[in-house]
């Protein structure tokens, strides 16, 4: 049979899949965590299924780790439940390294009894990174496009909302720990704009902000075969997208699950993670 892999190398796979990873990809791919493992595809693909981690869910494994982990969810969760009058609740992510990859070969349309083909050999035209700020009351959502995602670009995405929000009403805008959303230049914009109030999602719980849900349907129904001959084509459909969400699809985000129910599995995901080491 197949040679036992090395306990160290078994641990450092599973701390890595739910961390974020380096470069500001929001998960690890199976390829990019055997690279950093030292391990091949095919083994971490195993080991992950034997251990039940699927970066790219992160909801069904990661616990959260924030020692301020019940707090925090209470004050989001308490936004989306209970938004305060005469104020904008805002949930604000990036989704980064979009690619405009087009194909080198055009793929077959569809015929009855054979599914529609596409190449998998592709050119890589570019990525751009989008900031999204989705406006919980009635789900749409304020997009800009980017080539990087420092918090220089974070600020000027944040200049851009702030104009778009109408004056007298207050911002609260929900976010991941994301370092470029807590740099120093960042926390004196803030102070700068003291109608904006920032909360953060407890670590490791991207899924808690309300925008990833958009992000979702933004791969599955637009990028996931987008065919993008240049990084405006790119640009052009995804802003097509935002338009037609806003225009016909945005409806008031709702949030069913209660604080206490995640707090109290968070405590049973720690029981657990102790008896399992």
């Amino acid at each position: 049979g197949t040679p036992p892999v090395p306990e160290e190398k078994v641990r450092k796979l599973l701390e890595l899949a739910p961390s974020r990873p380096p470069g500001g990809e929001t998960h690890w791919t199976v390829r990019a965590l055997a690279e950093k493992v030292g391990i091949s595809p095919a083994t971490a693909h195993r080991l992950l299924v034997r251990h039940r981690l699927a970066p790219h869910k992160v909801r069904q494994f990661k616990v959260s780790t924030d020692p301020k982990f019940a707090e925090k969810t209470r004050e989001v969760i308490a936004l989306y439940m209970d938004p305060p009058d005469h104020a904008v609740v805002l949930s604000i992510d990036e989704k980064t390294q979009i690619q405009a990859l087009g194909r080198t070969q055009k793929g077959l349309p569809m015929k009855p009894g054979r599914p529609a083909t596409m190449t998998h050999d592709y050119k890589r035209n570019g990525t751009t990174t989008l900031f999204a700020a989705m406006n919980i009351l009635d789900g749409t959502v304020i997009g800009s496009h980017s080539e990087r995602h420092r918090h220089q670009e974070f600020i000027a995405f944040l200049e851009q909302v702030d104009k778009e929000v109408p004056a007298g009403q207050d911002i609260h805008a929900i976010l991941d720990n994301y370092s470029a959303h807590k740099h120093k230049a960042v926390a004196d914009w803030l102070a700068d704009h003291p109608r904006w109030t920032f909360h953060f999602t407890p670590t490791s719980c991207s899924w808690m902000n309300a925008v990833e849900g958009f992000f979702g349907k933004l791969a599955n129904r637009r990028l996931r075969r987008g065919v993008y001959d240049s990084l405006e084509d790119l640009k052009a459909a995804i802003e097509e997208f935002i338009a037609l969400h806003n225009g016909k699809e945005a409806k008031p985000f709702k949030w069913t699950a209660s604080p206490e129910r995640l707090i109290a599995a968070r405590q049973r995901g720690y029981q657990m993670a102790e008896i399992n080491h």
